[in-house]
């Protein structure tokens, strides 16, 4: 098992073969499909076709960003997903983007896992611009993008019918914003 990344509760790791039942099954609940584009529950070998597209990430660009399995420290479950990826619409936007499991809902792992994703991106990455999206509606996913920085930057609609919104940050106001919550820094290298 890689992990990519390790926070207070979680590990971020590769997806690896096996992965599909997990993907199926969260995607199977109708509360996690509610803000998504997506209807019906995926059959098995959707599943496993989305997991193959998760797994090519990982050699893309070195494995700096993709998608990762959300690993519940304390008892090794698996909670859900998150991504750090280049955006579809602008490549040099970096998107970060979460699903997890109905029973690990409020409880800061999605702000927990984005915010590391973040830092990671601004601080050793080299990314200039982190965006998110949701529908409109999602308050507890447009939450989770305030409480990691983020600001509302735009709103469209998805599929040309669905109300959405746009949330962003630059590095600049990233380095600012934790200069402010660290009194008596000088400096993007005084805090971590």
């Amino acid at each position: 098992m890689r992990i990519y990344l390790e926070t207070e509760r979680l590990w971020l790791r590769e997806f690896m073969e096996g992965d599909a039942r997990l993907l199926w099954e969260l995607d199977s609940d109708p509360a996690v499909r509610q803000y998504l584009d997506m209807p019906e529950a995926p059959t098995p070998e959707q599943a496993a076709e989305v997991l193959a597209r998760f797994i090519g990430w990982h050699a893309r660009d070195g494995g700096r960003l993709g998608y990762w399995a959300a690993i519940e420290k304390s008892t090794g479950a698996f909670i859900g997903w998150f991504h750090f990826r280049p955006a579809r619409d602008i490549p040099e936007e970096t998107e970060v983007g979460y699903r997890l499991q109905r029973a690990s809902w409020r409880k800061g792992y999605a702000t927990e896992g984005a915010g590391a994703l973040l830092r990671k991106g601004f601080t050793e990455l080299g990314v200039t611009r982190v965006v998110a999206r949701t529908l409109v509606e999602n308050a507890a996913s447009r939450r989770v993008m305030e409480k990691i920085g983020l600001a509302e930057v735009d709103r469209y609609l998805y599929d040309n019918r669905l109300p959405a919104v746009k949330y962003g940050l630059d590095r600049d106001k990233y380095t600012e914003q934790r200069q402010e919550k660290t009194p008596g820094s000088v400096g993007p290298g005084a805090f971590v």
